[in-house]
């Protein structure tokens, strides 16, 4: 059996580590290093340093379809099936169809729900309550090709975008080992494996604009609690406080409690509960602009709140 893996980012990084201690990737293909900050540094790709780290065969490319060695590498020796994850690139022919099963992704949602860029952060802002992985065989239509094999997770009300990352990027990579070995003992009738999409339900998961992480004090508190927990891994929710924006890191709803929205309730294990439109929430973790993350007790003492104060 001859895999190769695609990727880029963090969640592609988490498969590979998991699936190549089962599988044999011969060819591990990356981005390019991006130039950032003060003096352009070079920063390599997360599947970069994955496969660095543990010695698997790296190779970086541009755009596929000026790669000419690794396009004749394909139609030389295709492999079996490409392993396409987080990579940031459409895939077109020669690749989609040269492997002998095609090229595979895992997507972290039950498609065809919340098909596109952001699945985690979609299903935990609409307050879903599961979510899942999904382990498909790639098609020209973004996220929308037959089944290979899925595990749903159900979604805790305290579940963040951290959090699912880490468990979808293991179980979405067992289930993807498990699909492999099903091909490789099908005597190439992969189609008994396949399960079509129903396009009739599909959804779709646009990338989450830095707009979007504006809270106010005037929404529903579980609202605000969902958006706050899907941007906990990217640039983060804020609310406005006294004209200046704080960050809203974790938050925890609190039952039974509300008032004036934007107003301290109370303190609740020393945390600040503060009042929504509807319900209230605690602020375990927040970061006042241009300071460091903290608890959100030691944040209202820095600010010397006291129950009654309107933010």
């Amino acid at each position: 059996m001859r895999l190769w893996f695609m990727g880029s980012g963090a969640f592609a990084a988490r498969c590979l580590a998991h699936m190549s201690a089962s599988l044999p990737f011969e060819r591990v293909i990356t981005g390019e290093p991006t130039r950032a900050g003060r003096g352009l540094k070079e920063t390599v790709s997360r599947v970069e340093e994955t496969a660095v780290a543990l010695g698997l065969p790296l190779e970086r490319t541009g755009l596929l379809s000026r790669n000419e060695a690794l396009m004749g590498a394909l139609g030389a020796s295709p492999p079996d099936a490409i392993f396409v994850v987080d990579f940031a690139q459409m895939i077109r022919e020669p690749f989609l169809d040269a492997p002998r099963w095609g090229c595979f992704n895992i997507h972290p949602s039950l498609l065809p729900r919340w098909r596109g860029a952001a699945p985690i952060q979609r299903a935990l802002m609409n307050g879903d309550a599961e979510t899942g992985v999904t382990v498909f065989r790639l098609v020209r239509k973004m996220d929308a090709g037959p089944v290979l094999r899925q595990a749903s997770l159900p979604l805790e009300p305290s579940a963040t975008a951290s959090e699912l990352y880490e468990k979808l990027s293991l179980r979405g990579s067992q289930i993807a080992v498990e699909g492999v070995q099903c091909l490789q003992n099908s005597m190439d009738n992969m189609t008994q494996f396949l399960k079509e999409q129903d396009e009739s339900i599909a959804t779709y998961a646009p990338k989450v604009e830095k707009a979007e992480g504006e809270v106010s004090w005037l929404w529903d508190a579980r609202r605000a609690h969902d958006t706050v927990r899907a941007l906990d891994a990217s640039f983060g929710a804020y609310a406005a406080v006294r004209g200046a924006r704080l960050k809203l890191w974790r938050t925890l709803p609190e039952p039974g409690a509300g008032g004036e929205a934007g107003r301290v309730l109370r303190f609740s294990e020393g945390f600040p509960v503060v009042a929504f439109g509807s319900g209230a929430l605690r602020l375990e973790e927040v970061q006042a602009e241009g300071k460091r993350r903290t608890g959100g007790g030691e944040w209202a003492r820095g600010m010397r709140l006291k129950e009654g104060d309107f933010l």
